[in-house]
């Protein structure tokens, strides 16, 4: 009788362990999935692809591009030219010429 009262209480014990460590899984997988959903920081594409057009030799049309590109990427590279491994959506944009779309 000792036995199975002995038998039962660590069952019971053990189905609250179980149950409280699969609700602080969840809450994890959930802080998880809450911080990939959340909205992309905003960038100011205007000022970012002014500086990034500075030096072109012609700033209105890689500006124009450039805009573009932030606009569906929401990034800039860095600097004047190249830095894409930063950006790399922005780099992956390609004109129907299959030359890339972004400065």
């Amino acid at each position: 009788m000792a036995f199975s009262k002995l038998l039962i209480a660590s069952l019971v014990i053990s189905l609250l362990f179980l149950l409280h460590f699969a609700e602080a899984d969840h809450q994890t997988v959930k802080s998880k999935l809450d911080a990939t959903n959340s909205p992309a920081e905003e960038i100011d594409c205007g000022s970012a692809c002014t500086a990034r057009c500075q030096l072109s030799s012609r700033p209105n049309l890689c500006e124009r591009a450039c805009g573009t590109c932030c606009a569906r990427c929401k990034c800039v590279p860095p600097g004047t030219a190249g830095n894409y491994e930063a950006c790399p959506c922005y780099a992956s944009l390609t004109t129907h010429g299959g030359r890339r779309k972004c400065p």
